[in-house]
């Protein structure tokens, strides 16, 4: 008895060594620079949250906090590499319904487990997505699209940010709910699919709001429908997928912060509390604003729950479409 007394004592000795070596570590938190990873190539929404958010970041936590885009596999080796880093908060990535969510979805090889590799740490913001098709197409409202692609099957195209990505099974959701066919043309991330849009080597394009706003504004893309509550206030005469009778595709894009699993909870709770007043910081807010995005900044628990969610979701669209990766 007194041997396994013994052994309960030391337990509980390496347990709160352990805690204190952790609360520690947190209160020294950061002392160099953090990287960022960016699972898309530049130029895309992904990069463009993580570019607004990053600077605030780095001046709440008193360190730069340094973007790295590691694009490919719709998101999957950037977050692949994320899931491998020492869970030291001194790598931190950029987490997206296509990493978390589709991609895991749609490849029974995906690498990573969205639920068991990362640490939420919190939402930073939620975007609508949209539809665009190039100038050049024939087609000014999204009946004339469908129309378009019924009367040419096969004949125009689409980009996505990568295979498994969720503007590749938005992509494959509108063809299936329109009963049209386009050809899918992935991309290393949103920016490259974007470039090739605005050329009109691809006709259209699904495609979160913010990097695709500028475009719309300036002439250079046509949108035709977004995914969102309510028609967004700088596109007043675009109507929302749910308003064209497409509910299904009428769900907002988001954009997290995440850490490798095994990261302490104190450095989680530092780097939450960073990016949730990074967040309030008003030219972060208007910088975001104005791109189309809407700021969130929730707990951990509830953007885990929100993951699992957005994760079922694609599941089951996946399932019912038919869609692998395989």
């Amino acid at each position: 008895m007194k041997a396994v007394n013994k052994a309960g004592a030391a337990a509980c000795v390496a347990a709160i060594g352990l805690a204190c070596a952790g609360l520690a570590q947190a209160q020294s938190y950061p002392t160099k620079p953090i990287r960022l990873i960016v699972p898309f190539a530049a130029g895309g929404t992904t990069d463009i949250v993580a570019r607004a958010v990053s600077d605030g970041l780095g001046r709440e936590l008193g360190q730069p906090v340094v973007v790295e885009n590691r694009g490919g596999g719709g998101g999957a080796i950037g977050a692949d590499a994320l899931a491998k880093s020492a869970p030291d908060g001194y790598t931190l990535g950029i987490a997206t319904v296509s990493t978390m969510a589709t991609n895991p979805a749609t490849n029974p090889k995906n690498p990573y487990d969205p639920l068991k590799d990362f640490v939420p740490i919190t939402n930073l913001v939620n975007v609508p997505n949209v539809l665009t098709v190039n100038p050049k197409v024939p087609a000014k409202t999204l009946k004339e699209f469908v129309a378009l692609l019924k009367a040419n099957p096969g004949k125009y195209s689409y980009a996505s940010a990568g295979k498994g990505s969720i503007s590749h099974l938005d992509g494959e959701l509108f063809k299936d709910i329109t009963k049209t066919d386009m050809v899918h043309i992935p991309y290393r991330g949103s920016g490259p699919a974007l470039n090739d849009t605005l050329a009109g080597q691809v006709n259209a394009q699904f495609d979160n709001l913010p990097s695709s706003m500028p475009h719309i504004q300036a002439g250079k893309l046509r949108a035709l429908a977004v995914a969102a509550p309510k028609r967004v206030e700088g596109l007043p005469d675009v109507p929302t997928f749910a308003e064209a009778g497409m509910k299904d595709m009428n769900n907002m894009a988001w954009y997290g912060l995440v850490a490798p699993a095994g990261t302490p909870a104190a450095i989680i709770t530092r780097v939450h509390d960073a990016a949730v007043k990074a967040l309030q910081d008003p030219n972060v807010k208007r910088r975001l604003a104005e791109s189309g995005a809407y700021t969130d900044g929730n707990t951990s628990a509830q953007y885990a729950a929100q993951i699992k969610r957005e994760l079922d979701l694609r599941k089951k669209i996946a399932h019912d479409q038919n869609i692998t990766l395989e």
